[in-house]
């Protein structure tokens, strides 16, 4: 007669590895640390501020829909974006943390849709580090990765799920000039 108690740990290694090759790609990214496009949005023109050199939706164009973002770690790489929080500025509607405008002074970012993580970094401060210097700033916002093209992202394609935007008074605190537009920087959770 067969030894069953000797195919008990075959049997349960047999299942852990099924359970993990069911687990879908999304989640899958996450554990292996990738982000890749999760779908496309197909471009609506609108009223577009340009203000803070905003790139705007052209009608039928596709741009890539992220719902995920690089691992965060003590040292996350990143780009910074200059983005603006006032009324009326190319950031669209009040931030959605606290339903202000906030002035282009204040130290405050919006997040790309992965590493807001559905709100919860909302009001928390992040170390942004960048030219050699450091600043916390405050997540106000989130910059959609997901959604775009309409009024309340000021017709402006998706976020990239690896870029931050900054006001310019993070910009100005770190020492960067809002012109150079794109900066490579590292951040992490104050």
């Amino acid at each position: 007669m067969p030894n069953t108690n000797s195919s008990i740990p075959l049997l349960i290694s047999l299942l852990i590895l099924l359970s993990l090759t069911s687990l879908n790609r999304a989640a899958i990214r996450i554990l292996i640390g990738t982000c890749h496009a999760s779908g496309f949005l197909t471009g609506k023109a609108g009223f577009c501020t340009t203000q803070n050199y905003a790139s705007c939706c052209q009608t039928g164009e596709l741009y890539p829909q992220y719902r995920c973002s690089p691992a965060v770690t003590n040292i996350t790489n990143a780009k910074l974006d200059v983005g603006g929080f006032s009324q009326g500025s190319d950031g669209g509607a009040a931030a959605e943390c606290d339903g202000n405008f906030h002035s282009d002074n204040d130290l405050v970012v919006a997040l790309p849709t992965g590493w807001y993580n559905g709100g919860r970094r909302c009001l928390k401060k992040i170390r942004i580090n960048g030219n050699g210097k450091s600043v916390l700033a405050k997540v106000v916002d989130e910059c959609d990765s997901v959604n775009g093209c309409t009024a309340d992202q000021n017709y402006e394609p998706p976020c990239p799920p690896d870029v931050i935007n900054a006001s310019p008074g993070v910009w100005n605190a770190l020492g960067i000039p809002t012109s150079k537009m794109e900066v490579p920087i590292t951040w992490s959770d104050a």
